[in-house]
């Protein structure tokens, strides 16, 4: 797999286009990221790649087609469906209580909830509470905030499917015998759903079965896929509240981690020869940096830098290759460093990739050099800087 190469000719000439005064206004547009097509996989030159993209995209429509149909035969005509369930965050599901209380009705509230709202597919999706009642016939596998279309339903973002599948392998490891029966089935259902997500590259979309846009990236943005390969490692290993793994998916477990590696490695991005950091997304297909949300632009980024660093110093097997990608990324991290606010250092969420300076992203997809030249809302609902990480520097 080859490694995403910024040339700097390249990188000089994109700067020359977007020259970057002190204070300038736009200095460049956000560019969304393109859909995995039947058309793009055609372009595909080598043969078996070619097919094992194509067999991707079969089986994630034929998913999505599956958890629409298993909804729609929930409901009836003429009939309105019950409310969706209230939002929440995944601290309703908590993962740092003492292992008695994942015996207590407390916790087998939160676990009848979560296997209630999995879906056919194996996945769930985000910002639910799952303190509530478990879901009711014809009701929507996902909390609709607002919107009527199919969204989000089955979701690696905002800790979606990880925190549930490792929930449930707490509450089952509290509930030997039958009484846990059910959470290991959704369990290992759940990492089932991770396993069939994984492109053929080795990278996680943000969203499975595929929902288009975006979504469709690589995505590192908010760890998603940090989250999904140390969920599988822990299903690899078969210990503790994940012992109760079968072989025969803790060894697929095994070798997509492997490959999520691999993707990480390759997706390190290079300029002038150098290795530096990762980007929020990258292309489903290239591993090139491309961009997510209307205001976060294809750009180096420092948060997920830190904790897909982590993920690569901790994991087993080292390798000459990941040593050097976390020697490479720790000083991207302290060349970029930056004064903070009443003393230490923050870094900039995104960095220009030509410039080595801190942007930022508006939702009209317009890409400033200053964060004074957001609009309000973005300015304050968004966190441009970052500490987190200091402590990881500290530590290496």
């Amino acid at each position: 797999m080859k490694r995403c190469l910024f040339l700097a000719a390249a990188l000089l000439s994109a700067a020359a286009a977007l020259p970057m005064p002190a204070r300038a206004g736009v200095i460049g547009r956000m560019t969304p990221a393109e859909p995995l097509t039947e058309s793009r996989i055609a372009s595909i030159a080598d043969a078996h790649q070619r097919q094992a993209w194509h067999a991707y995209l079969v089986r994630s429509q034929a998913a999505m087609a599956a958890d629409k149909a298993a909804l729609a035969a929930e409901r009836q005509p003429g009939v309105a469906p019950p409310p969706a369930s209230a939002p929440g965050s995944p601290k309703s599901m908590p993962l740092q209580n003492g292992a008695n209380w994942y015996a207590t009705a407390e916790a087998r509230r939160v676990a009848d909830n979560i296997v209630s709202f999995q879906t056919p597919s194996g996945g769930w999706g985000k910002n639910a509470d799952r303190s509530g009642p478990p879901r009711r016939r014809g009701q929507a596998y996902v909390e609709a905030e607002g919107k009527e279309a199919w969204n989000f339903v089955g979701t690696i973002d905002n800790d979606a499917t990880s925190t549930e599948v490792q929930f449930l392998a707490r509450v089952q490891a509290a509930l030997p015998g039958g009484e846990g029966a059910a959470y290991r089935a959704a369990a290992l259902k759940g990492i089932q759903y991770l396993l069939d997500a994984q492109y053929p590259n080795g990278g996680w979309p943000q969203v499975y079965p595929l929902q288009g846009g975006y979504h469709d990236a690589v995505t590192f943005n908010d760890d998603a896929m940090v989250s999904a390969i140390e969920v599988l490692q822990r299903a690899a290993a078969r210990q503790g509240d994940f012992a109760f793994v079968p072989e025969a998916l803790a060894s697929p477990a095994r070798a997509a981690v492997q490959r999520g590696i691999n993707a990480i490695l390759a997706s390190q991005i290079l300029i002038n020869g150098k290795r530096t950091a990762w980007c929020q997304q990258h292309d489903a297909i290239t591993l090139v940096p491309v961009g997510a949300r209307n205001f976060e632009p294809a750009a180096l980024t420092s948060a997920e830098s830190v904790h897909i660093l982590q993920l690569l110093k901790h994991a087993p097997g080292q390798t000459p290759e990941m040593k050097a990608a976390v020697e490479a990324g720790v000083a991207w991290l302290r060349s970029t460093a930056l004064p903070a606010p009443g003393g230490g250092k923050r870094w900039a969420r995104l960095t220009d990739m030509a410039s080595m300076q801190p942007i930022f992203g508006d939702r009209d997809r317009s890409i400033h050099d200053n964060v004074d030249d957001l609009s309000p809302e973005r300015r304050n609902g968004y966190a441009w800087y970052v500490a987190s990480p200091a402590k990881f520097l500290d530590e290496n």
